[in-house]
């Protein structure tokens, strides 16, 4: 048998998420020899199951809730709920009924070696891919994103129970729904599925939701979805779960019980790199995610960029990751570096909760001299003006030692946009006495930042 000669190309970009398709895209445009390698589709989880259809799914939901907030300020109006044109729009717009065909030739025609195969590094600077090895004269970018993160409830693993794949794709709804989770997927789905018609309940293990946020953001959240009839479990945690082939029950810790049609696990997300063979290039196969310097070097010839890298399970993170590779991979004078300090993040419930930098706990748990101010959206002109759904708040977290934010919440109807500013502010270390001179916009959402930092 003739021993396998292994394909030599410059750079081998192993997983093809929005993260690894931006690498290998980028650096075949730069003239470099690139073998893209992913078993699934090209693009990754953002625009068939994650970002993209999911907030297609919230404007539809939104739009509900809207319509709904007609009356006493603009006549009446009625709204009958319809799931058909949103699961139709996620497979002719969003998702191209999961076909990466148009994924495909746009990578393939800035120059890329595609093929649909799983990576497992051999070496230093090889990988094995299907009948074929490659042999990276660069280096190796990993970029294998993360999966669902499933908990080890008994009887779970038995039922057939939904992850946000199943939730993006189904084309009718449950009357009925258990969501394990309070993170902000679970959230947005929940929000979703209950203003059209399903009757939601939320399982969370830990005392609130959106753990990770300030707990006022915990505490918008969910008077907002109770509002829209959802009921929560928060400290509970699910302790068995079982299906009769109509219904799920989900015991709880206390005994209690909870029923749904259907149950949705969306407990978080998992990097799953057992199978890469990272211990050939010295990395430790086992860990939570693959450690990267400032420059997402995670050893000789081996790059890490994405959900991997365990800095953000964020579409824009692994598209700024990547930037940072490529600049490095080329490198290019005066290469951009990796700063984490003002990564922004935001739950696209009913309202969006944005956030960027620490927490107030976070801060204070770093040892730094802390102050905030808060300001309510409903206070605000605009807030007053808007009315229904103008819930929401604007906090700011301070270093008094410098003088700078190093957090920022913006929650409320546009919370998301108005989080632009605020991530400006603590990228860039504006001095707060340049913020409090600033002019904001008479009247809009964000002019709100205003009186957070005279209660600063």
């Amino acid at each position: 048998m003739a021993e396998q000669v292994p394909e030599h190309v410059d750079v081998v970009v192993v997983g093809l998420g929005v993260g690894g398709e931006e690498v290998a895209g980028r650096l075949a445009q730069a003239g470099l020899k690139v073998a893209g390698l992913d078993h699934g589709l090209v693009g990754g989880e953002c625009p068939y199951w994650g970002c993209v259809p999911s907030k297609m799914m919230i404007r539809a939901a939104n739009l509900i809730a809207e319509t709904r907030r007609v009356d006493g300020m603009a006549g009446t109006a009625s709204v009958t709920p319809d799931w058909t044109p949103v699961a139709k729009r996620i497979r002719e717009e969003a998702t191209d009924s999961w076909d990466d065909k148009v994924a495909v030739d746009r990578l393939v025609g800035k120059g890329v070696v595609f093929a649909r195969e799983s990576g497992r590094l051999t070496g230093p600077r090889t990988v094995a891919a299907g009948d074929t090895e490659y042999e990276a004269r660069k280096g190796i970018v990993i970029a294998t994103g993360t999966v669902p993160s499933i908990p080890p409830i008994d009887g779970l693993q038995e039922t057939p129970y939904w992850t946000n794949r199943e939730a993006i794709e189904t084309e009718t709804l449950p009357a009925s729904l258990v969501l394990l989770g309070g993170g902000a997927i679970g959230l947005e789905l929940a929000q979703v599925f209950a203003r059209f018609g399903v009757t939601v309940t939320v399982v969370e293990a830990i005392e609130r939701v959106l753990a990770m946020e300030e707990p006022e953001s915990s505490d918008l959240a969910q008077q907002a979805l109770e509002r829209d009839g959802i009921t929560f479990e928060v400290g509970a945690r699910a302790e068995h779960v079982s299906h009769d082939g109509k219904e799920f029950t989900v015991t709880l810790g206390s005994g209690a019980t909870v029923t749904g049609e259907k149950l949705l696990v969306a407990t978080g997300r998992r990097v799953d790199t057992a199978r890469l063979g990272l211990d050939s290039a010295g990395l430790d196969p086992s860990a939570r995610s693959i450690g990267t310097d400032e420059r997402m070097r995670a050893g000789d010839g081996l790059w890490a960029v994405g959900d991997v890298t365990g800095h953000g399970a964020f579409t824009h993170m692994a598209m700024y990751e990547a930037n940072i590779a490529v600049h490095d991979i080329l490198g290019t004078e005066d290469a951009p570096v990796a700063d984490y300090r003002a990564v922004p993040r935001v739950t696209f419930t009913d309202p969006e909760i944005g956030a960027v930098g620490m927490t107030e706990q976070q801060a204070r748990d770093a040892g730094l001299d802390i102050r905030t101010g808060t300001a309510q959206i409903p206070s605000s002109t605009r807030g007053w003006i808007h009315k229904a759904g103008n819930d929401g708040f604007i906090k700011l977290v301070v270093d008094s030692g410098r003088d700078v934010l190093v957090g920022a919440t913006s929650a409320g109807p546009t919370g998301g946009e108005v989080l632009g500013a605020l991530a400006v502010a603590v990228k860039a270390e504006v001095p707060l006495a340049t913020l409090r001179e600033t002019i904001y916009a008479y009247p809009t959402f964000h002019r709100a930042l205003g009186d957070a930092l005279r209660e600063v």
